[in-house]
């Protein structure tokens, strides 16, 4: 087994956890995600605790428990806290507006860009210059801040674009004669 997939993972309260055949259901304050997994891979539920363990002896059992591991522990940690991902907006005029389930974003275009957020996933807008996406699933909330970088990603030369809050951007020195 993987380093990672022997540790357990541990419930806060207020989570619930049901097993079934060939997929794990967390449930918590925030909301319900449901994981579907391998037959070579099982889970079992202890007190307070999860523990992932392999069925077979291969080297795809060993390394697929350390990935659903890793991925029940984020959705342990999504259901009972949430996920946030911030975006910053570097450049002159560039803007972004939240309104309801869409962002209207100006970025330098020729015409302003509108980005349709998925189910679950809630976006707000505290300056113009900053967004910040919320939910619980990890893998949703991270595609949709790459999928917004991706209309202006930030340019080496003076910066400009659509960036993650801690991302830096090394600035390339210009040509010189």
């Amino acid at each position: 087994m993987s380093r990672i997939g022997k540790s357990p993972v541990t419930l806060p309260s207020g989570v619930e956890v049901q097993i079934g055949a060939g997929s794990i259901a967390v449930k918590g304050p925030l909301g319900q995600l449901v994981q579907t997994h391998p037959a070579y891979v099982a889970v079992e539920q202890g007190s307070g605790q999860l523990q992932v363990k392999t069925v077979e002896d291969s080297i795809r059992a060993r390394a697929m428990s350390g990935t659903l591991r890793a991925l029940v522990a984020n959705m342990v940690t999504g259901v009972s806290k949430g996920f946030e991902r911030k975006l910053n907006l570097v450049g002159v005029g560039y803007r972004a507006q939240a309104q309801g389930d869409k962002v209207n974003l100006s970025l330098g275009f020729s015409h302003p860009v509108e980005h349709k957020m998925p189910v679950g996933i809630k976006v707000e807008t505290p300056t113009q210059t900053e967004i910040v996406l919320k939910g619980i699933d990890k893998q949703v909330v991270g595609q949709v801040a790459a999928e917004i970088r991706a209309y202006r990603p930030p340019e080496p030369y003076k910066g400009k674009g659509v960036r993650y809050s801690d991302e830096t951007v090394v600035i390339k020195e210009t040509k010189k004669k």
